[in-house]
């Protein structure tokens, strides 16, 4: 039997499999960016024994989001919601991480307490988009973050950490990948800052360390985790030293002793993929030979290349999005090499159960009379 379904060990959970549910925003949060029964069935369909899931981006502020019906984990309102999605999923005996992140500048007016502006590391002109009661919308200006308010951002981050352990999670990851906050920080094309989170390789990488200690603090280090996009451009992104930037961050945080580090390969920038991008780029392959803990990769996988890819060693577990939303049950699909259900695309994001819960099983029933 293929690699991808031997087990494997995350910080301190043994699975027994490598296929793994990625971080996707669905947007079906309820008022107060709480989950309701719906998400909790979105994420119990998808658990099994032995198998790891990611939440969505959950807000860690109210002031942190980019999306209308995405959820939050920074009021104490919206823990009960998140212990029912998590007592789903240990039901079906798997386990399940609550992925926090700040949208910082990819964000808008509306969604910001009192209107006020998006917050970054500096004010940079930048084109991307927001998620408002209308549809998407071109985010607003955002205004930088001052030297004091910095460490107001690493307590939200702690905070909802802790809202995370109180609601039953198994970990948490820290999402510095696609554009957001943490990873505006770490790249030059829109961190230009001139004080201690500017400037050089240790600087930029200060914001990420400190909320990854932070939450390390709440946590223990073996169930905290840390995504990052180090080739992706999505959101305005960009920096002028990638491989040397990106290396330097793996190895700072290979010392942090952490579950896992969670990559995004090159070929993946946001929703589009481009196999015509150098493989060779900064991603699972070069950053294992700076990471010597368990490796996640995710970007466009099916079951052939998750195979490979495990089989090469260059990473340990593989995240399907788009497969997953449209197979509740892909892991098994893998394993007995099943026909999948086709992914809508125009129901990823916002909505009802269209497209989200309504997807079926495979039945051999079915598949019989098809």
């Amino acid at each position: 039997m293929s690699k991808l379904f031997s087990n494997v060990k995350i910080g301190q959970f043994e699975l027994t499999h490598r296929v793994v549910l990625a971080p996707l925003t669905r947007m079906r949060a309820e008022e107060g960016a709480i989950p309701g029964a719906l998400m909790a069935q979105y994420y119990s369909q998808r658990a099994s024994k032995g198998g790891f899931l990611l939440t969505e981006g959950t807000a860690v502020s109210p002031g942190g989001n980019g999306y209308l019906g995405a959820p939050g984990l920074y009021d104490d309102s919206q823990i009960a919601g998140w212990s029912r999605v998590v007592a789903g999923v240990h039901a079906k005996g798997g386990k399940i991480f609550s992925q926090l992140y700040h949208a910082g500048r990819q964000s808008h007016d509306d969604l910001q307490p009192k209107g006020e502006r998006p917050v970054g590391p500096s004010e940079i002109p930048h084109n991307g988009m927001a998620y408002l009661e209308g549809g998407w919308t071109p985010s607003t200006p955002n205004r930088a973050l001052t030297l004091d308010e910095i460490p107001g951002i690493v307590e939200q981050f702690r905070s909802a950490a802790k809202r995370a352990l109180a609601a039953g999670f198994d970990g948490v990851e820290l999402h510095g990948a696609n554009g957001y906050l943490l990873d505006q920080f770490l790249q030059d094309s829109v961190n230009q800052r001139t004080d201690v989170y500017g400037g050089s390789f240790e600087n930029r990488a200060r914001l990420l360390i400190e909320v990854t200690q932070a939450v390390i603090s709440v946590w223990g280090s073996n169930r905290v985790a840390v995504r990052l996009s180090p080739a992706s451009i999505f959101n305005d992104m960009g920096d002028s030293q990638p491989m040397e930037l990106f290396t330097y961050v793996v190895q700072q945080l290979d010392k942090l002793n952490l579950a896992y580090l969670h990559l995004i390969e090159p070929r993946i920038n946001g929703v589009i993929e481009d196999e015509n991008v150098d493989q060779e780029a900064i991603a699972s392959k070069h950053l294992r030979q700076h990471f010597s803990g368990i490796i996640i990769t995710a970007g466009g996988y099916n079951g052939d290349s998750a195979r490979a890819i495990i089989e090469s060693g260059d990473a340990d577990l593989v995240a399907f999005g788009r497969h997953f939303v449209a197979n509740p049950d892909l892991p098994e699909r893998l394993r007995r090499d099943l026909p999948l259900n086709a992914y809508d695309r125009p129901t990823f994001m916002g909505g009802n159960e269209v497209g989200y819960t309504d997807y079926p099983f495979y039945s051999e029933e079915s598949a019989a009379v098809a």
